[in-house]
């Protein structure tokens, strides 16, 4: 007694990954061309080495509380007079001034309007040594 088959194609599933390799090569070759784009130089002015000579000027220390009260040197100063008492440093360093530092130390809750003016008031005064310490 012999039995019939019966004659049902198998469907065989597979993936087709064809479309994902397409994709994935378009994206290598994009990547490719727009890398040397996000890689220019940025300008930095790296600080001289133990051999460099130390400045004979304090550092001017900052510190801005987290009401926004800047404090010159451990004394209370308002913004407003800041930018006299850089000028002042400045005329008092004379050709020192390059080597002069200035350390901001801000609260970490400081409006970072005031931080930005402090900043941007030492720039301004020809400083050019600014760091922010903790």
């Amino acid at each position: 007694m012999a039995f019939a088959q019966a004659s049902q194609p198998r469907t065989l599933a597979e993936m087709n990954i064809t479309p994902l390799v397409d994709v994935l090569l378009v994206m290598l070759v994009i990547f490719m061309i727009s890398a040397p784009v996000f890689s220019r130089p940025i300008p930095l002015d790296i600080a001289p080495g133990e051999h460099a000579e130390p400045s004979k000027m304090p550092p001017i220390e900052l510190r801005i509380d987290a009401s926004g009260e800047v404090f010159f040197n451990d004394r209370p100063a308002p913004l407003s007079a800041l930018n006299a008492m850089f000028s002042a440093e400045a005329v008092r360093a004379g050709e020192a001034l390059p080597g002069v530092s200035v350390s901001i130390s801000a609260n970490g809750d400081a409006d970072y309007q005031v931080v930005a003016k402090v900043l941007a008031t030492a720039q301004n005064a020809g400083f050019t040594k600014i760091g922010f310490a903790r």
